[in-house]
C-alpha cells in the first residue's frame, strides 16, 4: 500500500529539529559516498515548466524524487518515495516540506561553518521561505537579533510581528538591506531577485553568508565582488552549483571566481575539508537537493504513520 499525504497532513507532523537532523545525516552519507544525488532537470513547455530531481538515501531506507510544475502562476510540488525493495511507499504534497528542508540545509551549513555567537542575523526576504530560514537558524544558533528586510514595508512589518511571536527572540525590521547586513554575523538571502540584493562592502569580515533564494543561472543574489572577497565558498553539491548557481556562474564569467575554490558541504560535514582558521567571509550557496527532500520526507512519513494520518491506496497489484 502507498500512503498519500496532503499538505495538511505534513503540517500536522513536520518538525524542524527532525528535518535538520535528517538533512545533516543525509549530507554526511553523501560525503561518505553512501547516498547519491542527481541535479535538477528542467523541461520547458508553452506557459509552463517541469522540474525533476532524484536521489537515494539509504539511511532513510528510501530512494525517490521530487517533481514540481510552474504554470499559470502556481507551483505544485510532489515527492515520490520508494522503499529500498522498490515498492512505492508514499506520495507527499511538498510545498511546506520543501520550505522546511531548505531552511534545515541552511541551518546545517551555518552550524558547521561556525559563525560568531550570540549572532546578529540579517535576513533579506520576508516570504514563507524566509520564515523557515529564521526558524531553522534559531534551532542551531544563539541569536541576539534577526534584522529582516524586504522591499515591501507591509510584508516586512507583518513578518517581524509573526516571527517575534513564533520564535520568542528579538526580530526587528530594517529600513534597508544595508542596515540589515552591516555588522551581522550571519547574512541570509532568500529572494527571487535576478540582481544582487546586497553589496560586498556591507558584509563584515568573519560573517557567514547564505545565498538560498536562487537556482537559475541567470539570477543572482550575491555580487561578484563579494564572491571574490570570500575566504571560503561552500556549495550544496558541485554538479548542482555548476548548473544552477547564477551567483557563481556569473562571477566566474566576470573573472572573479574559479570553481577550484568551491568546497562541497558534505566534505565539511565529514571532516575531509576543514574551515580555515584565518578570518574571512564564508559563503554557502544553497540551490536545493533532492536528497534533502528525501531526508525531510523520511521524518514526515514516519510521524504520519505513527499518527495514522494520510490515505492508504493500492497502485500496483504485483
Amino acid at each position: 500500500m502507498t500512503l498519500v499525504l496532503r499538505e495538511a497532513d505534513v503540517e500536522r507532523v513536520i518538525s524542524m529539529d527532525a528535518v535538520i537532523a535528517a538533512v545533516e545525516a543525509a549530507m554526511r552519507e553523501l560525503g561518505e559516498g553512501t547516498a547519491q544525488n542527481e541535479p535538477r532537470r528542467r523541461a520547458f513547455a508553452p506557459g509552463g515548466l517541469l522540474n525533476v530531481m532524484f536521489a537515494s538515501y539509504p539511511g532513510g531506507r528510501c530512494t525517490g524524487l521530487k517533481t514540481y510544475t510552474v504554470a499559470a502562476g502556481r507551483v505544485r510540488f510532489l515527492v515520490v518515495i520508494f522503499a529500498l525493495d522498490g515498492s512505492l511507499d508514499a506520495l507527499i504534497e511538498a510545498e511546506l516540506m520543501g520550505a522546511y528542508r531548505t531552511g534545515a540545509a541552511s541551518a546545517v551549513a551555518v552550524k558547521a561553518l561556525g559563525p560568531r555567537q550570540p549572532a546578529t542575523v540579517a535576513l533579506i526576504g520576508a516570504g514563507r521561505q524566509a520564515a523557515t530560514q529564521a526558524l531553522a537558524i534559531s534551532r542551531v544558533l544563539q541569536i541576539k537579533e534577526i534584522r529582516a528586510f524586504s522591499r515591501d514595508p507591509g510584508h516586512r512589518a507583518e513578518f517581524v510581528v509573526e516571527q517575534t511571536a513564533q520564535l520568542g527572540i528579538r526580530v526587528t525590521a530594517a529600513n534597508s538591506a544595508e542596515a540589515a547586513v552591516r555588522g551581522a554575523d550571519v547574512v541570509i538571502t532568500m529572494t527571487t531577485s535576478s540582481v544582487p540584493v546586497i553589496e560586498a562592502d556591507w558584509v563584515e569580515e568573519g560573517a557567514v553568508v547564505v545565498a538560498a533564494g536562487s537556482n537559475f543561472p541567470n539570477r543572482t543574489e550575491i555580487p561578484a565582488d563579494l564572491i571574490a572577497r570570500a575566504r571560503t565558498v561552500v556549495v550544496d553539491q558541485l554538479a548542482t552549483a555548476q548548473l544552477e548557481s547564477g551567483d557563481l556562474i556569473q562571477a566566474q564569467a566576470a573573472g572573479k571566481f574559479d570553481w577550484d575554490r568551491a568546497t562541497e558541504l558534505a566534505s565539511v560535514l565529514t571532516g575531509t575539508w576543514k574551515t580555515p582558521e584565518a578570518p574571512g567571509i564564508t559563503l554557502f550557496e544553497s540551490h536545493g537537493l533532492a536528497l534533502w527532500d528525501l531526508a525531510a520526507a523520511s521524518t514526515v512519513l514516519a510521524a504520519a504513520r505513527e499518527r495514522r494520518l494520510g490515505e492508504e491506496i493500492e497502485l500496483f497489484a504485483f
